[in-house]
């Protein structure tokens, strides 16, 4: 788990298909301007350390070296046509095996806290880290400040390309019928565009099947935000998504760990909760206890246990009335972590689930126990089956900062628990560098479906089934680092590609750092050294 991948994120709403064909990605990349770059040695950057040019492989006249000290920068300034959402490049190098985390600030905002610039084996190898940033209609300027004592990366240069497709509507909002939430709004507010209310009041007003906007911008909590009516159907759910072009964050930072302290809480059914974020709860960033619901384009973060995890309400609450049919759609969970290390997954569908979960093109990365959970007690009903389709989780077991704890199950894909046989669905994944296996039973002797599944350098078995009849199909397991053999008990043929000791042909189009992005549809797209992955 010391050794870590190159890794370059689109941090947006949503995670494009893992199995985009060629004519949509080129669709994609068509649709948007062609990036500007942004050279670290010419004005109007400012570097400040020194522009050198002792490392071959930079473009332009040389490179921005940093003191090695914490707070080392540099700022390029950059112009938007529109207010909204750009992607950058930042090329770099790190020649060391550590991480030279850097605070990204837009504006004098950060937007990114201790983003990883992970090493790249050679001060002459360079690589580019992706993200997405908001940013003002005009002038911006967009700073990395180093949050270690080693300084930055030597920073190459930065690609800017507004309007990357990360819009969390697509859609605009209706003239009339929805109300409106804003960070400064009154509780008594009218709710409209132009007088925003509270969120707690827009709860308490929404009629079934209606709409609450919320605006942009950071809303501070010290208590869980429960969503509890009832309301919608299958064809009108009641929705509360962000305003289009717009992030709002919901922050949780002032509740202390405990089980109790959830950022938003879910117990209503037939609702849409589109393009928020959630962090730092006390427990989870988002519980689900309702039905019917569809979560989409929301990322949980530094919570204080799993970043969006469906379980019963209550200890009281009947196995009939236990989550069921839940769609989490382009969601994004990360850095989530307790205090004793051994809880906090990206995902979690566990202890008590009903059937018809589905999770698709989401993604689960550095949180410090597991990317997906599914566990099952031999005590409880057993829960309902499970679909993770479309799905990555990668570096689960390691934070972005480097940060690591021995208690934590570091598995990519838990797929049981307690030999409580249940027959999940897990297709189209990939699993890349974890920090145990990627796709594990962990003592699920059912009979699941695992198929068109990749499993790339995950630091013990990229797979392991020790028992039950599942089906394999289609799964590719490769290495370029060392690890152990596949181990499969089940329904195998030879369209799956295990690792017994070596890669077979398939891995040839598998080396390469780990990229990822959404499209504007939410659909995931993921590549190796910079090719497009179709499973």
């Amino acid at each position: 788990m010391s050794r870590r991948r190159n890794v370059r994120t689109a941090l947006v709403a949503g995670f494009a298909g893992i199995i985009a064909t060629a004519a949509t990605v080129v669709a994609m990349h068509s649709a948007s301007a062609a990036p500007v770059r942004y050279e670290a040695e010419t004005s109007p950057a400012a570097c400040s350390g020194t522009v050198d040019s002792d490392h071959s492989g930079y473009s332009g006249s040389g490179f921005c070296n940093s003191p090695n000290q914490t707070g080392a920068t540099v700022q390029f300034t950059v112009n938007a046509p529109s207010a909204g959402t750009a992607t950058v490049g930042i090329r770099y190098a790190n020649g060391t095996t550590a991480s030279r985390p850097a605070d990204i600030v837009v504006n004098g905002a950060v937007a990114q806290s201790a983003s990883a610039f992970g090493g790249t084996g050679a001060w002459n190898n360079w690589t580019t880290k992706t993200l997405t940033v908001p940013v003002n209609a005009g002038g911006n300027t967009i700073r990395l400040a180093a949050t270690g004592a080693d300084g930055l990366a030597n920073i190459d240069y930065l690609d800017f390309e507004a309007g990357g497709g990360t819009d969390p509507t697509t859609t605009p909002p209706p003239a009339g019928g929805a109300i409106y939430v804003a960070p400064g709004g009154g509780d008594s507010a009218a709710g409209t565009e132009a007088n925003p209310t509270t969120l707690a009041s827009a709860l308490s007003r929404v009629n079934a099947g209606g709409t609450i906007y919320m605006r942009g911008g950071t809303y501070n909590y010290s208590s869980t935000v429960v969503i509890d009516q009832d309301s919608g159907s299958s064809s009108a759910r009641t929705t509360l998504a962000a305003y289009p072009g717009e992030r709002p964050v919901l922050n949780f930072s002032a509740q202390s760990e405990a089980s109790s302290n959830r950022g938003l809480a879910l117990y209503a059914n037939y609702w849409h909760i589109k393009g928020l974020t959630v962090e730092r709860a006390g427990d989870n960033g988002i519980f689900v206890s309702g039905s019917n619901n569809i979560l989409e384009r929301t990322i949980t973060r530094f919570n204080r246990d799993t970043g969006l995890q469906l379980s019963r309400q209550a200890s009281s609450s009947p196995t009939s009335s236990w989550p069921a049919n839940n769609l989490i759609l382009s969601a994004e969970s990360h850095d989530n972590a307790d205090s004793d290390g051994e809880d906090a997954d990206g995902f979690a569908a566990k202890l008590t689930v009903g059937p018809g979960n589905v999770f698709r093109y989401s993604v689960a990365h550095n949180n410090i126990d597991d990317g997906w959970d599914l566990y099952t007690y031999s005590d409880h009903d057993p829960i309902g089956a499970v679909t993770i389709e479309y799905s990555l989780a990668y570096e689960n077991g390691t934070l972005s900062n480097g940060g690591q704890a021995g208690n934590g199950d570091r598995n990519g894909y838990k797929l049981g628990g307690e030999d409580v046989p249940i027959n999940h669905n897990v297709h189209h994944n990939i699993a890349f560098d974890n920090g145990k296996h990627g796709f594990t039973y962990n003592r699920n002797p059912g009979a699941m479906t695992v198929s068109n599944n990749l499993s790339i350098d995950n630091a013990e078995r990229n797979f392991t089934f020790d028992a039950g009849s599942h089906t394999f199909r289609n799964n590719t397991s490769c290495r370029f680092s060392s690890g152990t053999n596949d181990r499969i008990v089940g329904n195998s043929d030879s369209s799956n590609q295990w690792w017994m000791g070596s890669n077979g042909s398939r891995c040839s189009n598998y080396s390469g750092g780990l990229g990822w992005s959404f499209d504007s549809t939410g659909k995931l797209v993921v590549t190796l050294g910079g090719r497009v992955v179709n499973l």
